[in-house]
Parts: C-alpha cells; sequence; structure tokens
C-alpha cells in the first residue's frame, strides 16, 4: 500500500482524485490547503486527514506527496517534500523556471528519491499505442509537429489570468505543447515567439514556432479564442492525426503515404489522471528516482522552452531576476 498526501484541494486535486480511486494499492492519508475551508471540504468528500500546516501533512505517515497547487508554489513544496523524505508528483509546470527545476532536482539527488513531473498525455491507452504501433509500421522520423490549444471559457477569476501566481497561455497550456514537440522530435535548439498580453499582464495568445534535433514544430497557446485542436506529426512516410482534444488523446489516424489509412481508438477511463498515477506508483515500487517517460531531462527541455518563450515577449513573473520591465497590453 502507498499511503499518499496533497498539497492543495483545488480542481485538478479533484481529477486526480477521480483517477485515485481506479489505481489498486494506493490510500489518501491527508491533505493540506491554504484555505481551512477547502481542505475541510476535500477531505468530508474524500477521506484522509485534514491538515491545516504543510509542516504537518509533511509529518504524516505518508510514502508519497501529489502538489497540486499553482506554479508559483511548486519548487516550494517540492523541496520541502523531498527533504522530509517523500516521492513527489508535481503537477505541471514542475517549475516556473529551468533555474527552480535545476534548485529540486539537485534536491531529489541528494534524497534519492522520486520526482516526477505530472505531464498526462503520454500515459494515455492512445498515445502507447500510436507509439507502439509506429514501431512497426513507421511513418519514418518525425520532422515536423503542429499542435495548439486556446480555451475562451475560463471564468474570469480563474488563476490562469493572475500574474503572482504565474498564471498566463505558454506556462499554463503551452508546457503541454513543448512536450509533444520534444517528445517527437528531440531536444530544443530554437524557438521564436509572437502573441499578445492581456489587461492582467499575462499572454492572451501565444504562437512558437521550434526548432529541434529532428526538425521543426509550431505551436499555439491562449486564453481568448476558441481554437481546441488536434494535432499532426509528419515523417516521410506519413502523417498522424491525434484528433481533439490532443492533450487527452482517445483516436488518432495514421495517413500512409502509400495512401493507407489506419484509425485507432484507445477511450481513456476514470479521468485519465489513473494511468500517470499507477506508473508513478511502479516506479516507487521499483525504486527509481526517474520516470523514463517524463524524464528530469524532459522536464528541464520543456522548461527551457517556455522560458525561451517568456523571454522573447518580456513575459516575467514577480519574484524573478528578469528585463527592465514588463510588456503590457500591446503586441509582443
Amino acid at each position: 500500500m502507498i499511503k499518499w498526501g496533497i498539497i492543495g484541494c483545488g480542481r485538478i486535486a479533484q481529477r486526480f482524485m477521480q483517477g485515485f480511486a481506479a489505481v489498486d494499492g494506493v490510500q489518501l492519508v491527508a491533505s493540506f490547503s491554504r484555505r481551512a475551508v477547502t481542505v475541510d471540504d476535500f477531505v468530508a468528500k474524500y477521506g484522509g486527514a485534514a491538515c491545516y500546516t504543510v509542516e504537518d501533512l509533511l509529518a504524516s505517515d505518508i510514502d508519497a506527496i501529489y502538489i497540486a497547487t499553482l506554479p508559483d508554489s511548486h519548487a516550494a513544496y517540492s523541496i520541502a517534500a523531498l527533504k522530509a523524505g517523500k516521492h513527489v508528483l508535481c503537477e505541471k509546470p514542475a517549475t516556473v523556471n529551468l533555474p527552480e527545476l535545476d534548485e529540486v532536482l539537485a534536491v531529489v539527488k541528494e534524497t534519492g528519491l522520486l520526482f516526477m513531473e505530472g505531464m498526462k498525455p503520454p500515459f494515455y491507452p492512445l498515445y502507447t499505442r500510436l507509439k507502439e504501433y509506429l514501431a512497426t509500421a513507421p511513418i519514418g522520423p518525425a520532422g515536423y509537429v503542429r499542435a495548439g490549444s486556446s480555451v475562451a471559457d475560463c471564468p474570469p477569476d480563474h488563476p490562469n489570468y493572475n500574474l503572482d501566481l504565474v498564471g498566463g497561455s505558454l506556462m499554463q497550456i503551452g508546457i503541454y505543447e513543448a512536450f509533444l514537440a520534444i517528445d517527437w522530435l528531440g531536444d530544443l535548439e530554437d524557438v521564436q515567439t509572437m502573441g499578445r498580453f492581456g489587461e492582467t499582464g499575462i499572454d492572451m495568445f501565444a504562437i512558437f514556432q521550434t526548432k529541434h534535433a529532428g526538425g521543426f514544430s509550431q505551436l499555439y497557446a491562449g486564453f481568448d479564442l476558441h481554437g481546441k485542436g488536434d494535432a499532426l506529426i509528419a515523417g516521410p512516410l506519413g502523417h498522424v492525426t491525434i484528433h481533439k482534444n490532443w492533450w487527452n488523446p482517445a483516436r488518432a489516424t495514421i495517413d500512409y503515404l502509400d495512401g493507407r489509412s489506419v484509425e485507432i481508438n484507445e477511450p481513456f477511463s476514470d479521468g485519465g489522471l489513473n494511468y500517470e498515477i499507477k506508473h508513478f506508483c511502479d516506479l516507487i515500487k521499483a525504486g527509481a528516482t526517474e520516470s523514463p517517460v517524463i524524464s528530469h531531462q524532459m522536464s528541464q527541455q520543456m522548461i527551457n522552452m517556455i522560458d525561451k518563450a517568456r523571454a522573447q515577449v518580456g513575459l516575467v513573473y514577480p519574484g524573478e531576476q528578469s528585463q527592465e520591465s514588463r510588456v503590457r497590453n500591446q503586441e509582443f
């Protein structure tokens, strides 16, 4: 039995518990939120003890912690949990920037504990089956990726719009696209970014194209246009379409140069986070310190891409050592 604690009891923690209920051999022991009423409501629904300080949570009899807070606190909570002897599954993005992630990974090395960023798409049945199919019927090495998501229905009070809480389309959505490009095209070599800011100082819409060891990508992310979309992965012998919503993948089409077309359908269950949770638990049992799927290097590559994109448009979060001023309410 792997005993879990949760830091942060908001929207994503609720979805985490939907998947958690479908995984064998796990138990929720304790939860913490910065707001007492939030953690009280959470434990009333899901069980376990309510903790009103993070110190109380870390002193609990738990093996692993899921960090479900907003990105501004990911690094601090990850380091505290690791130093308390707990394995850490931290929601994406793992940290605000690459230097913060390097600090976390230094503690991982010191403690010998498991740390993984919660990047869900590669654990879905569709994604794993697609990779397996292409291993025997390839489209050739991928040379181009196109993907994006723009969600225009976030409520006005959503944390995505909050600069202090590390909101913005690149950080909240673009990190998914960063994963897809790196997973298929390899190491990042260059980034070019354009877009626009909103009234709260966050990037409301961004387009970024990237150059990798294996090819090129064209990506977008935003909050003021309706652009929930698919993803395209192209190789010399064909291309793959992961149909919308590609970040919760359930259906893909492979179109080959010779005219063949193959449909792959793999519905997901229990909200989709159950596959990621099971993978993490398997890693704990194996004594691993990182995932071979979302490795530490993968997390470094992803946040490095977002760092470079933010630097080009002048998006800086409070507390970061940064450029002279923040660009607001204008075209990048």
